[in-house]
C-alpha cells in the first residue's frame, strides 16, 4: 500500500506513491503465467520524506488536470477525477470497487471511468518496488499494480489505498487496520478497504479548499 506502497519506491523523478495491496479479481489471484514468486519484501514498510514528497507531486498534478479541464467547462457543477483501467484488465474488478468506496465515502469529488485520455490511469505487471502511483508533474500519470503484492494482501484494500493517494492522502503506516492508508502497516490479514471518518473528512477538504485555490490559479493563468 504505499508510497503506502509495500515495498520500495521508484528512485527516478516519477513521483512514487506505494501502496501495496494489489490483487487480480476480488480474491483471485493474477493468472498463473504473471505471477511471480512472493517477495519477501513486500512485507516491510517503510515512510520517508520523499515517499511523502511524491505523494503530495501526484495529487496536486492530479488537481491541476482536473482544474484545467474545469476551467474549461465552467458550468460543471461537480468535481470529477477520470481514469482509464484498460491497461491493468486483470484488476478491472478491484479498480471498479475502489471507485465505487470512494464515491460512496466523499462527497466533493467522485471517480469516473473513461477510455479516453484521463487524469490518470491503472496499469499492472511485476515490479520488484511493488505497487506505486507515479506523474511526470503534468497531469499525467498513473497507479501501478503489481502482481505479487496483489497475492499477499488484499486487493480492493491494496487499490483503495493507492487511489486514496490520488485523492490527496498521505501514509500513515503505523495506523490500526480501520485506516485504510495504514496499508501493509497492520499486515495481510487486515482486508478493510474502506477509509474511516477522518480519512473521508480529509479528502472533501483537499476536494473543498484546494480544489478552489487550483481552479484559480489556472484561471488567473488565462
Amino acid at each position: 500500500m504505499s508510497s503506502s506502497r509495500m515495498p520500495a519506491k521508484t528512485t527516478r523523478m516519477i513521483v512514487a506513491l506505494g501502496l501495496g495491496v494489489a490483487a487480480a479479481t476480488f480474491g483471485a489471484a493474477a493468472p498463473a503465467s504473471a505471477q511471480p514468486a512472493l517477495l519477501a519484501a513486500h512485507a516491510g514498510y517503510a515512510g520517508s520524506a520523499q515517499e511523502a514528497s511524491n505523494n503530495q507531486a501526484f495529487f496536486d498534478a492530479v488537481m491541476k488536470s482536473v482544474a484545467e479541464k474545469r476551467a474549461d467547462n465552467p458550468g460543471l457543477k461537480s468535481v470529477t477525477i477520470t481514469y482509464n483501467p484498460s491497461a491493468a484488465p486483470t484488476f478491472s474488478s478491484q479498480i471498479s470497487s475502489a471507485a465505487s468506496i470512494w464515491n460512496s465515502s466523499v462527497s466533493n469529488v467522485k471517480l469516473s471511468a473513461t477510455s479516453g485520455t484521463g487524469d490518470f490511469s491503472y496499469r499492472e505487471g511485476n515490479d520488484s518496488r511493488g505497487s506505486y502511483a507515479s506523474t511526470d508533474g503534468h497531469g499525467s500519470g498513473y497507479v501501478f499494480l503489481d502482481y505479487a503484492q496483489n497475492q499477499e494482501y488484499d486487493s480492493v484494500r491494496v487499490v483503495t489505498h493507492e487511489t486514496g493517494h490520488v485523492l490527496g492522502l498521505p501514509d500513515h503506516y503505523e495506523g490500526p487496520c480501520s485506516e485504510l492508508m495504514s496499508g501493509g502497516g497492520p499486515g495481510p490479514s487486515c482486508t478493510n478497504s474502506s477509509p474511516d471518518a477522518n480519512e473521508r473528512a480529509q479528502v472533501d477538504q483537499l476536494w473543498a479548499n484546494g480544489f478552489a485555490k487550483a481552479l484559480a490559479k489556472v484561471n488567473q493563468a488565462r
